[in-house]
């Protein structure tokens, strides 16, 4: 839809490679940080390398970047807005899922902190924080119609989420209409935390 945008493919557990890549992006208005990993295990058996996997991808490479953009959002006065992608795992313990709700809760945190000395700046930091969306991810994780059906239950809406519900939301935190909203999180879960 927007022929102009340049695609950067990085690994972004390389922080040389990402500084290097993204530093010589820009200028930068708006950054949305989408990227994660869901190696679901059992908390009795997570091992390192999910752990660091989980931390260096949904923790580590927001920081990273919202750090690199950050910087040239104030160094050129720029009034800008982050979004970060959370999920509802971060409020709520979701079984095989200890490493997944921690990243996701310690992303939530940073976007307050974030939101805290970005503000000044005139720079916006907001979470989204969906439910299951169906992505590649989300029909990997949510394939057995056994394990769905649970979760569903437990939606009042009945559903999960399709893509076009958090791309909305986040255009919504992008945008001027929200322009008094930072240090925010805006579920997108059908009302899983009411239940």
């Amino acid at each position: 839809q927007c022929p102009g945008i340049e695609t950067l493919c990085l690994d972004l557990a390389d922080w040389e490679a990402v500084e290097a890549a993204v530093g010589a992006a820009g200028p930068f208005e708006l950054l949305v940080n989408n990227a994660a990993v869901a190696e679901l295990q059992s908390f009795l058996e997570v091992t390192r390398s999910a752990l660091q996997r989980s931390l260096d991808v949904n923790f580590g490479a927001v920081l990273h970047v919202s750090q690199i953009v950050a910087r040239q959002m104030i160094a050129q006065g720029v009034a800008g807005a982050i979004v970060n992608v959370s999920s509802q795992a971060s409020k709520r313990a979701l079984r095989d899922h200890a490493v997944y709700c921690s990243t996701k809760s310690a992303l939530d945190m940073l976007s307050k902190v974030m939101a805290m000395e970005l503000g000044p700046h005139k720079i916006r930091v907001n979470t989204v924080n969906p439910t299951v969306v169906m992505t590649d991810m989300g029909r990997i994780n949510w394939s057995d119609p056994q394990k769905s059906a649970a979760m569903i239950n437990r939606i009042p809406l009945g559903k999960f989420a399709e893509v076009d519900d958090v791309v909305n939301s986040i255009l919504f935190l992008l945008s001027d209409k929200s322009a008094m909203t930072t240090g925010s999180s805006l579920m997108i879960d059908g009302g899983f935390l009411v239940s």
